[in-house]
């Protein structure tokens, strides 16, 4: 029997085509578990709180986003706490849950992957959560959604780079 009154989890899933680019390329990018902070944005901050980025285990503290959560307060800033679940770079998939912070997510586990196509590849973002007081799931799939959209754009720019300096 389900417990009454609890409502189910919010699940979505954000894509981001990334066209000429190798999903390859797009992963080394990507699996800087510690690194978010240089593709996210708005995220000023992405430390390391312990392990080794890019093994199971290690937690990553981001800061200085946005979210409807602080709205107008400008003297807040959003913080989380992240722990990298699994990954696989073969399969070019990694799992982490948000384990504290302070924009009222529980339960929160997301998966990324890269995705090879005929045109480049695909980062594709699918998270799970318990709903959040302050948001709607509207606002959560529009934080992860365009933040996706700015991460593909600024991992394509950062490998036209790459190339162009390679093709020198």
């Amino acid at each position: 029997m389900a417990n009454v009154g609890q409502q189910p989890k919010w699940e979505g899933k954000a894509c981001a085509k990334l066209a000429g680019c190798k999903a390859e390329q797009v992963w080394l990018l990507l699996q800087d578990f510690f690194g978010l902070d240089k593709w996210f944005p708005s995220l000023t901050t992405c430390l390391p709180v312990e392990g080794v980025s890019g093994q199971p285990g290690c937690v990553r503290f981001c800061a200085g986003f946005k979210t409807p959560v602080n709205g107008s307060d400008k003297g807040s800033m959003d913080w989380t706490k992240q722990k990298l679940l699994s990954i696989d770079p073969n399969k070019m998939v990694f799992s982490y849950s948000i384990v504290d912070g302070n924009v009222g997510f529980n339960g929160y586990v997301s998966t990324v992957r890269v995705l090879s196509n005929e045109h480049g590849c695909d980062i594709e973002w699918k998270y799970e959560v318990e709903p959040a007081k302050g948001w709607t799931l509207g606002d959560l799939d529009f934080f992860i959604a365009s933040g996706l959209q700015v991460m593909a754009q600024r991992m394509g720019a950062a490998l036209q780079v790459f190339q162009a300096t390679m093709d020198q």
